[in-house]
């Protein structure tokens, strides 16, 4: 083949890469279930202290629950337009606007009461006791182990006495 010509299948190719040829309709279509381009499912924050839980995504769906729990940790499981599906840690399930959500990590002590320590391992000095419930800031997480804030009270936690972080994430 003579240099300098290109295949009509390449050319076609690098026309379409240049913007040169329209895009075929379907990648053009905005899809609904994949709105935000983040995982799913993931972790955020309730950003309002009063955030109606819908049956569906939209305001024509009836509200279900009411969560009166500002910064409390949510899990996004699936999005639809400017909807989100959320589950809290108790397994409540619905629909929020996603203007009631914040990116900010949280999490909530699960199980029975915990030793915050200072450091990340099991005989490090407490800073602190924290009842189920009681809910916090994720800073980061080191293998088993996570740095929270805890109203004031900073520490860390294994990853498995607190919900809002998944088993084999990274966080820094």
């Amino acid at each position: 083949m003579p240099s300098g010509r290109l295949l009509p299948t390449a050319a076609l190719l690098l026309a379409m890469l240049a913007g040169g040829l329209p895009a075929p309709a379907q990648a053009r279509e905005k899809n609904p279930t994949q709105v935000t381009g983040l995982p799913v499912p993931r972790f955020v924050t309730l950003r309002s202290g009063e955030v109606n839980l819908r049956t569906g995504p939209g305001v024509r769906y009836p509200v279900e629950w009411v969560f009166t729990r500002k910064e409390m940790p949510v899990e996004i499981t699936a999005e639809f337009d400017t909807w989100r599906r959320i589950r809290d840690w108790e397994g409540s399930e619905g629909w929020v606007h996603q203007s009631m959500l914040s990116g900010k990590r949280g999490v909530i002590i699960k199980g029975e009461q915990r030793a915050v320590r200072k450091e990340p391992a099991t005989d490090a000095a407490t800073v602190a006791r924290a009842q189920p419930g009681v809910m916090g800031w994720l800073s980061k997480c080191k293998g088993e182990w996570c740095q929270v804030d805890l109203k004031g009270y900073k520490g860390w936690l294994k990853r498995g006495d607190v919900w809002g972080v998944y088993p084999d994430e990274k966080f820094e």
